[in-house]
Protein backbone atom coordinates (compact mmCIF):
# COMPACT_ATOMS: atom_id res chain seq x y z
CA UNK A 1 0.00 0.00 0.00
CA UNK A 2 2.82 2.38 0.90
CA UNK A 3 4.53 1.52 -2.37
CA UNK A 4 1.39 2.32 -4.37
CA UNK A 5 1.03 5.61 -2.52
CA UNK A 6 4.67 6.45 -3.25
CA UNK A 7 4.25 5.62 -6.92
CA UNK A 8 1.13 7.78 -7.08
CA UNK A 9 2.99 10.72 -5.53
CA UNK A 10 5.88 10.37 -7.96
CA UNK A 11 3.45 10.17 -10.87
CA UNK A 12 1.64 13.34 -9.73
CA UNK A 13 4.91 15.23 -9.34
CA UNK A 14 5.97 14.17 -12.83
CA UNK A 15 2.63 15.26 -14.29
CA UNK A 16 2.84 18.65 -12.59
CA UNK A 17 6.40 19.14 -13.84
CA UNK A 18 5.30 18.17 -17.35
CA UNK A 19 2.45 20.68 -17.25
CA UNK A 20 4.83 23.41 -16.12
CA UNK A 21 7.28 22.58 -18.90
CA UNK A 22 4.52 22.51 -21.53
CA UNK A 23 3.14 25.81 -20.24
CA UNK A 24 6.55 27.48 -20.39
CA UNK A 25 7.08 26.28 -23.96
CA UNK A 26 3.52 26.73 -25.21
CA UNK A 27 3.08 27.39 -28.90
CA UNK A 28 1.17 30.32 -30.31
CA UNK A 29 -2.40 29.64 -31.37
CA UNK A 30 -4.97 31.55 -33.39
CA UNK A 31 -7.57 30.56 -30.76
CA UNK A 32 -5.51 31.50 -27.72
CA UNK A 33 -8.04 34.07 -26.44
CA UNK A 34 -11.17 32.24 -27.60
CA UNK A 35 -12.44 31.91 -24.03
CA UNK A 36 -10.46 34.48 -22.05
CA UNK A 37 -11.09 37.41 -24.44
CA UNK A 38 -13.38 36.32 -27.30
CA UNK A 39 -13.95 39.86 -28.61
CA UNK A 40 -10.26 40.75 -28.83
CA UNK A 41 -9.87 40.96 -32.58
CA UNK A 42 -13.03 43.04 -32.97
CA UNK A 43 -11.86 45.42 -30.22
CA UNK A 44 -8.47 45.93 -31.88
CA UNK A 45 -9.97 46.42 -35.34
CA UNK A 46 -12.64 48.87 -34.15
CA UNK A 47 -10.11 50.91 -32.18
CA UNK A 48 -7.60 51.03 -35.02
CA UNK A 49 -9.86 51.70 -38.00
CA UNK A 50 -10.74 55.38 -37.37
CA UNK A 51 -7.07 56.16 -36.65
CA UNK A 52 -5.89 54.71 -39.96
CA UNK A 53 -8.71 56.39 -41.86
CA UNK A 54 -7.63 59.69 -40.33
CA UNK A 55 -3.91 59.06 -40.95
CA UNK A 56 -3.33 56.40 -43.61
CA UNK A 57 0.41 56.46 -43.02
CA UNK A 58 -0.29 54.91 -39.62
CA UNK A 59 -0.93 51.48 -41.16
CA UNK A 60 2.64 51.39 -42.46
CA UNK A 61 3.99 52.73 -39.17
CA UNK A 62 2.45 49.93 -37.12
CA UNK A 63 3.65 47.29 -39.57
CA UNK A 64 7.17 48.70 -39.27
CA UNK A 65 6.92 48.82 -35.47
CA UNK A 66 5.98 45.12 -35.35
CA UNK A 67 8.94 44.31 -37.61
CA UNK A 68 11.36 46.28 -35.44
CA UNK A 69 9.97 44.59 -32.34
CA UNK A 70 10.37 41.07 -33.70
CA UNK A 71 13.95 41.64 -34.89
CA UNK A 72 15.14 42.49 -31.36
CA UNK A 73 15.03 39.41 -29.13
CA UNK A 74 11.75 38.27 -30.68
CA UNK A 75 8.17 39.56 -30.81
CA UNK A 76 7.88 40.59 -27.16
CA UNK A 77 6.75 44.24 -27.21
CA UNK A 78 10.18 45.42 -26.00
CA UNK A 79 9.98 48.20 -28.59
CA UNK A 80 7.05 49.73 -26.68
CA UNK A 81 8.99 50.27 -23.43
CA UNK A 82 9.92 53.82 -22.44
CA UNK A 83 13.29 54.71 -20.99
CA UNK A 84 13.38 54.86 -17.20
CA UNK A 85 16.10 55.35 -14.60
CA UNK A 86 16.60 51.59 -14.53
CA UNK A 87 15.81 50.62 -18.13
CA UNK A 88 17.14 51.81 -21.48
CA UNK A 89 14.50 51.11 -24.08
CA UNK A 90 14.72 50.72 -27.84
CA UNK A 91 12.85 53.84 -28.89
CA UNK A 92 16.05 55.88 -29.11
CA UNK A 93 18.03 53.28 -31.02
CA UNK A 94 19.23 54.59 -34.38
CA UNK A 95 16.57 52.77 -36.49
CA UNK A 96 13.76 54.00 -34.20
CA UNK A 97 14.69 57.45 -32.91
CA UNK A 98 12.33 60.17 -34.19
CA UNK A 99 11.10 57.58 -36.67
CA UNK A 100 8.80 54.99 -35.12
CA UNK A 101 5.29 56.30 -34.55
CA UNK A 102 1.91 55.02 -33.40
CA UNK A 103 2.74 54.30 -29.77
CA UNK A 104 -0.26 56.35 -28.63
CA UNK A 105 -2.55 54.25 -30.82
CA UNK A 106 -1.25 51.03 -29.23
CA UNK A 107 -1.87 52.64 -25.82
CA UNK A 108 -5.46 53.46 -26.80
CA UNK A 109 -6.10 49.93 -28.05
CA UNK A 110 -4.59 48.47 -24.86
CA UNK A 111 -6.93 50.63 -22.76
CA UNK A 112 -9.96 49.24 -24.59
CA UNK A 113 -8.71 45.68 -24.35
CA UNK A 114 -8.04 46.03 -20.62
CA UNK A 115 -11.56 47.35 -20.08
CA UNK A 116 -12.95 44.20 -21.68
CA UNK A 117 -10.39 41.59 -20.59
CA UNK A 118 -8.29 42.78 -17.66
CA UNK A 119 -4.74 41.42 -17.30
CA UNK A 120 -5.28 38.96 -20.14
CA UNK A 121 -3.90 40.19 -23.47
CA UNK A 122 -0.25 41.05 -24.03
CA UNK A 123 0.97 44.21 -25.70
CA UNK A 124 2.96 41.99 -28.07
CA UNK A 125 -0.24 40.35 -29.31
CA UNK A 126 -1.98 43.71 -29.64
CA UNK A 127 0.90 45.01 -31.76
CA UNK A 128 0.83 41.90 -33.97
CA UNK A 129 -2.91 42.29 -34.55
CA UNK A 130 -2.63 46.04 -35.18
CA UNK A 131 0.12 45.44 -37.78
CA UNK A 132 -2.11 42.98 -39.61
CA UNK A 133 -5.24 45.15 -39.44
CA UNK A 134 -3.38 48.29 -40.48
CA UNK A 135 -2.10 46.45 -43.54
CA UNK A 136 -5.60 45.26 -44.44
CA UNK A 137 -7.00 48.78 -44.08
CA UNK A 138 -4.50 49.91 -46.75
CA UNK A 139 -5.65 47.22 -49.14
CA UNK A 140 -3.13 44.58 -48.15
CA UNK A 141 -3.68 40.88 -47.50
CA UNK A 142 -5.02 39.46 -44.28
CA UNK A 143 -3.53 36.57 -42.37
CA UNK A 144 -4.37 34.56 -39.29
CA UNK A 145 -2.29 35.95 -36.41
CA UNK A 146 -1.12 33.24 -34.00
CA UNK A 147 -1.53 34.57 -30.45
CA UNK A 148 -0.29 33.83 -26.97
CA UNK A 149 2.83 36.00 -26.80
CA UNK A 150 3.81 37.53 -23.49
CA UNK A 151 5.60 40.81 -22.87
CA UNK A 152 9.25 41.24 -22.01
CA UNK A 153 10.34 43.08 -18.90
CA UNK A 154 13.54 44.28 -20.55
CA UNK A 155 14.70 45.89 -23.79
CA UNK A 156 17.99 46.18 -25.67
CA UNK A 157 19.02 49.34 -27.44
CA UNK A 158 22.27 47.68 -28.51
CA UNK A 159 20.40 44.79 -30.14
CA UNK A 160 18.10 47.25 -31.91
CA UNK A 161 21.12 49.08 -33.31
CA UNK A 162 22.80 45.86 -34.37
CA UNK A 163 19.98 43.54 -35.49
CA UNK A 164 17.49 45.71 -37.36
CA UNK A 165 18.44 45.85 -41.08
CA UNK A 166 19.77 49.22 -42.18
CA UNK A 167 18.75 51.28 -45.24
CA UNK A 168 22.42 51.33 -46.33
CA UNK A 169 22.90 47.53 -46.27
CA UNK A 170 24.00 45.61 -49.33
CA UNK A 171 22.39 42.32 -50.37
CA UNK A 172 24.72 39.95 -48.45
CA UNK A 173 24.19 41.97 -45.24
CA UNK A 174 20.43 41.89 -45.71
CA UNK A 175 20.40 38.15 -46.32
CA UNK A 176 22.50 37.62 -43.20
CA UNK A 177 20.28 39.86 -41.04
CA UNK A 178 17.19 37.90 -41.98
CA UNK A 179 18.92 34.52 -41.80
CA UNK A 180 19.94 35.33 -38.22
CA UNK A 181 16.22 35.48 -37.41
CA UNK A 182 15.40 32.25 -39.22
CA UNK A 183 14.06 33.91 -42.36
CA UNK A 184 15.09 32.95 -45.89
CA UNK A 185 16.31 35.23 -48.66
CA UNK A 186 12.93 34.84 -50.35
CA UNK A 187 11.15 35.86 -47.14
CA UNK A 188 13.49 38.84 -46.86
CA UNK A 189 12.51 39.97 -50.35
CA UNK A 190 8.81 39.55 -49.81
CA UNK A 191 8.86 41.24 -46.37
CA UNK A 192 10.77 44.14 -47.93
CA UNK A 193 7.62 44.57 -50.01
CA UNK A 194 6.12 46.23 -46.94
CA UNK A 195 7.82 49.31 -48.42
CA UNK A 196 4.95 49.46 -50.85
CA UNK A 197 3.42 51.61 -48.09
CA UNK A 198 4.92 54.29 -45.87
CA UNK A 199 7.60 56.96 -46.11
CA UNK A 200 11.27 57.38 -45.28
CA UNK A 201 13.34 60.24 -43.94
CA UNK A 202 15.90 62.02 -46.11
CA UNK A 203 18.75 60.90 -43.83
CA UNK A 204 18.03 57.28 -44.75
CA UNK A 205 18.16 57.75 -48.54
CA UNK A 206 20.42 60.79 -49.09
CA UNK A 207 23.51 58.74 -49.95
CA UNK A 208 21.55 56.65 -52.44
CA UNK A 209 20.02 59.53 -54.39
CA UNK A 210 23.29 61.49 -54.58
CA UNK A 211 25.94 58.79 -54.79
CA UNK A 212 24.14 55.62 -55.85
CA UNK A 213 25.08 53.99 -59.14
CA UNK A 214 22.03 51.70 -59.36
CA UNK A 215 19.37 54.41 -59.50
CA UNK A 216 17.36 56.05 -62.27
CA UNK A 217 18.84 59.52 -62.78
CA UNK A 218 15.51 61.32 -63.24
CA UNK A 219 14.12 59.63 -60.13
CA UNK A 220 17.20 60.63 -58.13
CA UNK A 221 16.81 64.27 -59.19
CA UNK A 222 13.13 64.27 -58.21
CA UNK A 223 14.00 63.03 -54.71
CA UNK A 224 16.85 65.54 -54.33
CA UNK A 225 14.33 68.38 -54.42
CA UNK A 226 13.30 67.62 -50.84
CA UNK A 227 16.53 66.11 -49.59
CA UNK A 228 19.48 68.53 -49.62
CA UNK A 229 22.92 67.02 -50.18
CA UNK A 230 24.40 68.49 -46.99
CA UNK A 231 23.42 66.87 -43.71
CA UNK A 232 21.71 67.64 -41.42
CA UNK A 233 19.71 69.92 -43.70
CA UNK A 234 16.36 68.28 -44.41
CA UNK A 235 17.25 65.10 -42.48
CA UNK A 236 13.65 64.55 -41.38
CA UNK A 237 12.01 65.46 -44.69
CA UNK A 238 9.84 62.61 -45.90
CA UNK A 239 9.49 60.89 -49.25
CA UNK A 240 7.21 57.98 -50.16
CA UNK A 241 8.89 54.59 -50.38
CA UNK A 242 6.52 53.77 -53.25
CA UNK A 243 6.23 56.80 -55.49
CA UNK A 244 2.96 55.75 -57.15
CA UNK A 245 0.80 54.73 -54.17
CA UNK A 246 2.42 55.09 -50.73
CA UNK A 247 -0.90 54.49 -48.93
CA UNK A 248 -2.06 51.51 -50.96
CA UNK A 249 -0.62 48.02 -50.63
CA UNK A 250 0.44 46.43 -53.94
CA UNK A 251 3.28 45.24 -56.15
CA UNK A 252 4.26 48.73 -57.36
CA UNK A 253 7.27 48.50 -55.07
CA UNK A 254 8.78 45.72 -57.17
CA UNK A 255 7.94 47.49 -60.42
CA UNK A 256 9.89 50.47 -59.08
CA UNK A 257 12.89 48.28 -58.32
CA UNK A 258 12.91 46.88 -61.85
CA UNK A 259 12.90 50.49 -63.10
CA UNK A 260 15.72 51.39 -60.65
CA UNK A 261 13.45 53.65 -58.65
CA UNK A 262 14.02 52.12 -55.22
CA UNK A 263 14.23 54.93 -52.65
CA UNK A 264 16.56 53.16 -50.23
CA UNK A 265 19.88 51.62 -51.18
CA UNK A 266 18.77 48.45 -49.37
CA UNK A 267 15.63 48.32 -51.50
CA UNK A 268 17.43 48.60 -54.82
CA UNK A 269 19.94 45.97 -53.71
CA UNK A 270 17.15 43.43 -54.19
CA UNK A 271 17.32 44.13 -57.93
CA UNK A 272 20.90 44.84 -58.80
CA UNK A 273 22.22 41.81 -60.63
CA UNK A 274 22.04 39.54 -57.59
CA UNK A 275 20.23 36.43 -56.39
CA UNK A 276 16.86 38.13 -55.85
CA UNK A 277 16.44 39.66 -59.31
CA UNK A 278 14.20 36.90 -60.66
CA UNK A 279 11.95 37.00 -57.60
CA UNK A 280 11.61 40.78 -57.76
CA UNK A 281 10.74 40.56 -61.45
CA UNK A 282 8.18 37.85 -60.70
CA UNK A 283 6.46 39.86 -57.96
CA UNK A 284 6.43 42.95 -60.18
CA UNK A 285 4.19 41.00 -62.57
CA UNK A 286 2.20 38.89 -60.11
CA UNK A 287 0.52 40.83 -57.32
CA UNK A 288 -1.42 37.77 -56.12
CA UNK A 289 1.78 35.78 -55.54
CA UNK A 290 3.27 38.72 -53.65
CA UNK A 291 0.22 39.06 -51.40
CA UNK A 292 0.06 35.34 -50.62
CA UNK A 293 3.77 35.08 -49.90
CA UNK A 294 3.73 38.26 -47.81
CA UNK A 295 0.96 36.91 -45.56
CA UNK A 296 2.84 33.64 -45.04
CA UNK A 297 6.10 35.47 -44.28
CA UNK A 298 4.37 37.75 -41.76
CA UNK A 299 3.09 34.73 -39.85
CA UNK A 300 6.60 33.29 -39.73
CA UNK A 301 8.14 36.61 -38.69
CA UNK A 302 5.56 36.98 -35.93
CA UNK A 303 6.74 33.67 -34.52
CA UNK A 304 10.34 34.80 -33.93
CA UNK A 305 11.26 33.82 -30.35
CA UNK A 306 7.99 34.73 -28.62
CA UNK A 307 7.76 34.63 -24.83
CA UNK A 308 5.07 32.14 -23.87
CA UNK A 309 3.78 30.16 -20.91
CA UNK A 310 5.31 31.47 -17.69
CA UNK A 311 7.99 33.56 -19.41
CA UNK A 312 7.57 37.33 -19.47
CA UNK A 313 4.38 38.98 -18.27
CA UNK A 314 1.12 40.61 -19.37
CA UNK A 315 1.89 44.30 -19.03
CA UNK A 316 -0.81 46.51 -17.60
CA UNK A 317 0.76 49.49 -19.38
CA UNK A 318 2.59 48.81 -22.64
CA UNK A 319 5.20 51.46 -21.86
CA UNK A 320 6.48 50.06 -18.55
CA UNK A 321 7.03 46.65 -16.97
CA UNK A 322 4.59 45.76 -14.20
Amino acid sequence: MASQSGNFSVTMVCMICLLIICSANAQLSANYYAYSCPGLQRIVRNALTPNVRRDRRLGASLLRMHFHDCFVNGCDASVLLDDTSSLTGEKNAFPNRNSLRGFDVIDAIKTRVEAACQDTVSCADILALAARDGTVLLGGPSWTVPLGRRDSTTASQDQANNDIPKPFDDLPALITSFANKGLTAKEMTVLSGSHTIGQAQCSSFRAHIYNGTNINAAFARSRQARCPASAPNGDTNLAPLDLQSPNSFGSDYYQNLVAKRGLLHSDQELFNGGSQDDLVRSYSKNNRAFRNDFAAAMIKMGNISPLTGTNGEIRKNCRVPN
